[in-house]
Order: structure tokens, then C-alpha cells, then sequence
């Protein structure tokens, strides 16, 4: 009997290692290959010398995922996360602080009166948010986030950004009002694959957000090759036929990728079914963590700043959250910067930059500097996908597939899609099942001139 051909799997993130697991419990042969020499990709943990951990980004999962990976008892629950708003010097808990604003009250109001909360016709991301909580709340506050969070202006950009953002405002007060009953930090705006609901929080594993990889990888090392970047995805007739991995061309029966969606759309030869999609554009960012003596400095977990008048637009305590994530009595804030690759803002020094965003933070919160004990910067250029109006039409057919029956893509940058890790790993189990059972349903049909008749 002739030995199946592998799926091969790109990336070794908790998308790709959550594929590796479910091809496994279906007897599915594959090989995982990722291009660093470790697992877990934009979901690495780190601990420094002093004891302060932080992942690579900035990662919620909840108790319904740790219980479905398998690593619930290794986790501990997170009893609060909060957000606010600096609007005009003034500080606003998020959502119940916006109440004591009466233009934004009046503004969601009239707007709900007008269109009633149904669907809403609209051809840009900036007609979608005033049609659907009128003008105070969007100009002032979401449209001038995500333009800073994207980098494009809103009238550039899909009305698909709205459907794509947390719940909305009526389901956000109900399950912060069910964290505040709870004392525990119920996810909202977090899981669309799976309902919200107050018996669902979130936790965090002692040992990092990798720890999910970790588990998922458990029993798979025979089949992940390390530092093995694919480089090309060899397609014949349409089809997937063999990757080339190190100078080796390897026969596979299909692909898993976890690579962006543009990066993808250039790896495949044999075909140029994917090339639009090469346009799609990823928000290049800067995060830098700033280790700090004393705790609970930020107002609440994060902090926006909607009004253009800092280098960043985001401040997240997360040891307002997870305290144990620092020693005690210190904290860690980090700083969203959005940028463009090799523009001022990406080209200036580490300590250039982490100068400019000290002299901001002295100014609102005076003595920030004396608190200052260290700081590290990242930069990435794939920190989220850009949902522009030029590109919408392709957007939305690779939304439904790559046009590659056996060329499945998966994960965040893989679907070019704003998604967090819950619903990566539903969703993940869901399109791969659905590849599995196309597959077998191919395999089963029989040419007419075959049939028995």
C-alpha cells in the first residue's frame, strides 16, 4: 500500500501547533515546519533576571480555552481587566464612565433612534461608526483609534473594521456589569467563534501564554522541524503538490499556513490564483515595556488615547491584572506605537524613542521617570491587518478560501483577519475539519463511467 503523502503545516504558532494536534487525533500524517530554531511564534512567553515576564504580544485567553487545551490546572484566574479613555485631560472607565459624558449619550442615542440597531449601509469604516453611535462617540473617540491603530485614514478603510471590533456597547455593559458581580474578569469582545458569557473569564497560565503551545506540542517532535523555513509552495494544475524546505523538495498532500496572507500569495508557484492578496497590508508597530518601580500607576488595565497628541495611542498595565506577572510592588506598562516601516518613528534608536515616550508619560503622570527601573522595545511589522477599501473584494474572497482546494490558510496573519487566540483555535479545529470532510467526500465520488449501474 502506498505511504499518504504529509500535510505540511507553516508555523509552529498556537494556530499551526493547534492544526498539528487535530490532524494527530485524526490519524492524519503531517510535518510542521517553522522557521526559528523554538515553538510558539507570536505567542512566546519571556522572563527576565529580575523576575518581570511578558509575552511577545498581548495575549487573552479564557478558562474555556486552557480547559480545552488541556492546561487549565496550570492557570490562574484573572479576577479583573478594565479599560479608559483620557478624553480632554480627563480620565473615563470604559464603558460606565462614558455615561457621565451627555454629547456621547446623545450621540449613541439618536443614532440607535435613527437606524434602530440593525444592519447598517455603509461604504467606508467612517459612515459605519457614526451611522451606528453617532457623531460625539466616533469622532472623538473610535474613529480617531482606529486610524491610529491602522494607520489609514477611516474613510480609506472597510465599514468590515466595525463588525471586526469587541462586542457592542449594549453586550459590553452586560458582561462588565457581570465582571463586577463575578470578581473576575469575564471576556468581552474577545471570542466570536464561540458565544460570550459570564461563566467565560479570563485566565492566565503560570508559565506564559506559551504554555498552550507547549501542551499542544506534546508528542508531536518527531513531526515539527525546527529552522526550516518554507520557501516555496509548488503547486500543478491548481493543487498543492510538494513545498521546498532547505533545498529539499518535499511531495505533500496539501498546506497548512499560518504565513500573512501577502507573504503567502508569494511563496506559491504553478499558479497566480493568489496574487491580489499580495496587496494586503499589515500595521507595522512598536511596544515598548517599561519595568517600573510601584504599581496600579495607570487608572485601570488600559489606557486609550484617542486625541493625537502623544507618539503612542495605547498604555496597558497588565500587572494591574496579573500582578504576579512582576515582583512585588513593581509593575509593567507597555506603549502601543503605530508607525510605517523606515519612517521616523521606526528608524530612531531604541533609546531615542523610549526618551520620547518618557517625556509624554511625565507629562500625565508626573514622576513616571523616578518610577523607572528598565525598558526593552520590540518592533513588528505585521501587528494587524489593514482592512482598506482597495483591496475589500479580494479581502472578501480570501475570507471564503485561498482559490487552492488543498492550500487551506489559518491564524490571525494567515487569514488576515482580527482575531484572538480563543477563537484562532475554534476556528483553526473548524476549518480543517471542514478540509478533512471535503477531502473524504472527493475521494468517495466516483467518475460516472465507474458508477455501477
Amino acid at each position: 500500500m502506498e505511504k499518504r503523502k504529509p500535510i505540511a503545516i507553516i508555523g509552529a504558532g498556537i494556530a499551526g501547533l493547534t492544526a498539528a494536534d487535530y490532524l494527530r487525533k485524526h490519524k492524519e500524517p503531517f510535518i510542521l515546519f517553522e522557521a526559528s530554531d523554538k515553538i510558539a511564534g507570536l505567542a512566546a512567553s519571556f522572563t527576565d533576571a529580575e523576575g518581570f515576564s511578558n509575552d511577545f504580544g498581548a495575549h487573552f485567553i479564557t478558562n474555556r480555552l486552557a480547559k480545552a487545551v488541556g492546561v487549565n490546572d496550570e492557570c490562574i484566574m484573572v479576577k479583573h481587566y478594565g479599560e479608559a479613555i483620557m478624553l480632554r485631560g480627563k480620565i473615563y472607565k470604559y464603558p460606565f464612565g462614558l455615561i457621565a459624558i451627555p454629547r456621547m449619550v446623545l450621540s449613541i442615542l439618536k443614532s440607535k433612534f435613527k437606524f434602530g440597531g440593525g444592519n447598517i449601509e455603509a461604504g467606508s469604516a467612517k459612515e459605519w461608526f457614526r451611522n451606528r453611535y453617532g457623531l460625539a462617540f466616533s469622532d472623538e473617540v473610535a474613529l480617531p483609534l482606529i486610524e491610529a491603530w491602522s494607520g489609514a485614514p477611516a474613510e480609506d478603510l472597510s465599514p468590515a473594521v466595525g463588525s471586526s471590533l469587541p462586542a457592542s456597547i449594549i453586550k459590553t455593559f452586560y458582561l462588565k456589569a457581570a465582571s463586577f458581580f463575578t470578581r473576575r474578569a469575564v471576556a468581552c469582545g474577545y471570542n466570536r467563534e464561540m458565544p460570550e458569557k459570564p461563566s467565560v473569564w479570563h485566565v492566565y497560565p503560570r508559565g506564559g501564554v506559551s504554555t498552550l503551545c507547549k501542551k499542544l506540542a506534546e508528542g508531536l517532535e518527531d513531526s515539527i522541524r525546527l529552522q526550516s523555513p518554507v520557501r516555496e509552495i509548488i503547486t500543478e494544475n491548481n493543487k498543492v503538490v510538494a513545498v521546498k524546505v532547505n533545498g529539499e523538495t518535499i511531495p505533500v498532500s496539501a498546506v497548512i499556513s499560518t504565513a500573512p496572507a501577502n507573504i503567502l500569495a508569494k511563496m506559491v508557484s504553478g499558479t497566480d490564483v493568489l496574487k491580489d492578496f499580495s496587496r494586503f497590508r499589515f500595521r507595522p508597530m512598536i511596544f515598548i515595556n517599561f519595568k517600573l518601580n510601584g504599581t496600579n500607576i495607570l487608572p485601570d488595565t488600559v489606557l486609550w488615547f484617542p486625541e493625537k497628541i502623544h507618539p503612542f495611542f495605547r498604555l496597558t498595565e497588565v500587572t494591574r491584572s496579573m500582578p504576579w506577572l512582576a515582583p512585588a510592588g513593581k509593575s509593567i506598562i507597555t506603549v502601543d506605537i503605530g508607525c510605517e516601516k523606515d519612517d521616523h518613528l521606526w528608524n530612531m534608536s531604541e533609546q531615542d524613542i523610549t526618551e520620547l515616550c518618557l517625556q509624554h508619560l511625565e507629562t500625565t503622570f508626573p514622576g513616571f521617570r523616578e518610577k523607572l527601573m528598565g525598558s526593552s522595545v520590540i518592533r513588528t511589522t505585521i501587528a494587524y491587518p489593514i482592512f482598506l477599501k482597495l483591496y475589500e473584494k479580494e479581502r472578501l474572497e480570501f475570507e471564503k478560501s485561498t482559490g487552492i482546494e488543498n492550500l487551506i490558510s489559518i491564524g490571525r496573519n494567515g487569514e488576515f483577519a482580527h482575531r484572538f487566540m480563543e477563537d484562532i483555535y475554534w476556528r483553526t479545529q473548524k476549518k480543517i475539519r471542514h478540509f478533512l470532510d471535503t477531502r473524504k467526500e472527493r475521494t468517495h465520488v466516483q467518475p460516472l463511467n465507474q458508477v455501477p449501474v
